[in-house]
């Protein structure tokens, strides 16, 4: 947890200077500005080189179980350090040849029962707007949203999304910032925790997950 936490400072402290350095190159007119320098500078840290180190063990364990993924994480730990000539890729989503992602992986509607879930008891299990408000999650109200649509996949909540996959958008999302109101989607990003599960689950990646302005989003106090 510690080395996470190593890796998160070192990152953002990168993002913040790779930011500030890229100021003077923003046009005013642009809405949105790609950094690209944080990636070119992240993938010559030192954050880079230990991730590269354990790409595969996760998979590991996906592939092989405990046994398995502890035999391969022990051996890409202690022995590879990282260098072996391949990347496990995840075998759910796509066909030979393609990049796998988790986009790929949702199966239509016509597949699958519908679940119905208990209600929430407010014991032990709560509702959404419960747990939201828990989050004490903020996003200043005249703020541009930070959750766009990708002009060039903008037909895909109009007519595939919630068609094709029942809208799961409006399902997995932990604070309810997607929902169809009558067969129209509506983003509430003012709700978004920030998971970004949106950004590699929706049908064909359609949300480009921006960054909101500063002091937005969950204010977990206990954490």
């Amino acid at each position: 947890a510690a080395e996470s936490v190593y890796n998160s400072l070192a990152s953002g402290e990168n993002a913040e200077e790779k930011t500030v350095a890229s100021t003077g190159e923003i046009d005013a007119e642009e809405k949105t500005v790609e950094v690209t320098q944080y990636a070119e500078s992240m993938e010559k840290s030192w954050v880079y080189d230990e991730l590269k180190e354990v790409r595969n063990c996760h998979e590991a364990f996906s592939r092989w179980g405990v046994g398995g993924g502890l035999l391969y994480t022990g051996i890409a730990a202690h022995i590879t350090k990282g260098k072996e000539p391949w990347t496990l890729p995840t075998p759910v989503g796509s066909s030979a040849g393609e990049s796998k992602t988790d986009s790929k992986a949702t199966k239509p509607a016509k597949d699958f029962q519908p679940i119905e879930y208990p209600a929430p008891d407010g014991l032990m299990t709560f509702d959404l707007l419960t747990n939201l408000q828990r989050s004490g999650t903020y996003h200043d109200d005249d703020q541009p949203s930070h959750l766009r649509i990708k002009p060039e996949l903008a037909h895909i909540p109009e007519s595939t999304s919630l068609q094709v996959y029942a809208a799961p958008e409006s399902r997995f999302c932990p604070a309810g910032v997607y929902e169809y109101v009558e067969e129209k989607l509506v983003i509430n990003a003012q709700n978004c925790i920030h998971c970004k599960c949106c950004s590699v689950k929706m049908p064909s990646e359609y949300i480009d997950w921006t960054v909101p302005e500063g002091a937005g989003g969950p204010q977990y106090q206990v954490m």
